[in-house]
């Protein structure tokens, strides 16, 4: 998605604008949104004592392990090794392999997803109570909002580490997708939960542990699928493109506005119009969705009369659009 605009760059055949002042408002959204995801794990996921997948449920478990161990090094969080620790420790190696396995130039964007992350994990206290009371809509609530801000930092091709560097670690030596990968970290996690002891707001008396175990698996689920139906959600409707299909005489006028405003490439196709037997032109331009109302808004000054169709695609790959993946 073109975040920036320069209406005063005209840029025929839509190379990709690289810039200090895109590349940095790209780092600010991944500073700025990490600080959501880290919220919703200081003040839902580690009061109700969740177990998430990634490497967030790893330190979670960590730290609901550790409780009490180390009264004189973290007492403010009960003895326990915070979650902040842990995950830059992780992240450090896993940036230092992947780092000398795919390459550097990977790591760059990760390692500033990874320092905001401890960041704000660090200075974003743990509650003793978490603001959502009722577990289950925690896991909904928590989860969703902790995909909308990973969607976000994804949009703009961050990353905040974990099972992601290591999905590519492996597919870099086998094949197999980095969805399976993180899949099956996803599933080991969250189902260890299974066998860490019990906190105490999920012991009660007459209540068979069992019962308690299952569902304090099935509360990680929940989070899970809300966070990927959130980050699907997000970057479906960040990366959702349209087709338009512009027939005018003033197609010249029409195409240039298109180029120098909304920034993107043009084809002027030739057709001819079987009713008048005369020959037409075709304006055949793809853009983002969010781009669609400043290309209607051109159409709409300069030929008010003009006909536009309007297609959804599935996805546009190429220049100034998606990367062709190859998996």
């Amino acid at each position: 998605m073109r975040l920036l605009r320069f209406d005063k760059y005209v840029n025929p055949h839509n190379a990709p604008v690289n810039s200090r002042l895109h590349t940095l408002f790209d780092y600010l959204v991944i500073i700025v949104g990490i600080f959501p995801m880290a919220l919703m794990v200081n003040w839902v996921l580690l009061p109700h004592a969740f177990v998430g997948g990634g490497l967030t449920g790893i330190c979670s478990a960590i730290y609901y392990v550790t409780g009490g161990l180390f009264p004189s090094l973290f007492p403010e969080y009960g003895g326990a090794i915070p979650v902040w620790l842990t995950t830059f420790v992780f992240n450090a190696i896993l940036l230092v392999i992947a780092g000398l396995t795919v390459g550097w130039r990977f790591c760059i964007r990760t390692m500033v997803g990874v320092a905001a992350i401890t960041f704000w994990y660090r200075v974003i206290p743990v509650l003793p109570e978490p603001i959502i009371e009722d577990p289950w809509l925690g896991a909904i609530i928590g989860g969703f909002v902790f995909g909308l801000s990973l969607g976000c930092v994804l949009a703009v091709n961050g990353s905040s580490g974990g099972t992601d560097i290591a999905a590519m670690i492996v597919n870099h030596y086998h094949d197999i997708s980095l969805g399976n990968i993180m899949l099956a970290c996803d599933v080991i996690i969250i189902a260890s939960a299974f066998f860490l002891p019990l906190p105490e707001n999920m012991q009660t008396e007459g209540i068979n542990p069992t019962y308690m175990h299952i569902k304090r698996v099935l509360y990680g689920v929940c989070m899970t699928i809300s966070y990927t139906v959130a980050v699907d959600w997000l970057i479906a409707r960040v990366h959702r493109s349209v087709h338009f299909l512009i027939y005018s005489a003033k197609y010249d006028e029409i195409a240039t506005a298109i180029n120098i405003t909304v920034n993107r490439g043009v084809t002027v196709l030739d057709g001819t119009g079987w009713y008048s037997k005369q020959p037409v032109k075709v304006i055949s331009v793809l853009v983002r969705k969010p781009e669609s109302s400043q290309v209607l808004r051109i159409v709409h000054e300069l030929d008010p009369n003009a006909l536009v169709s309007i297609a959804d695609v599935g996805g546009v790959f190429g220049s100034g659009f998606d990367k062709i993946k190859v998996k």
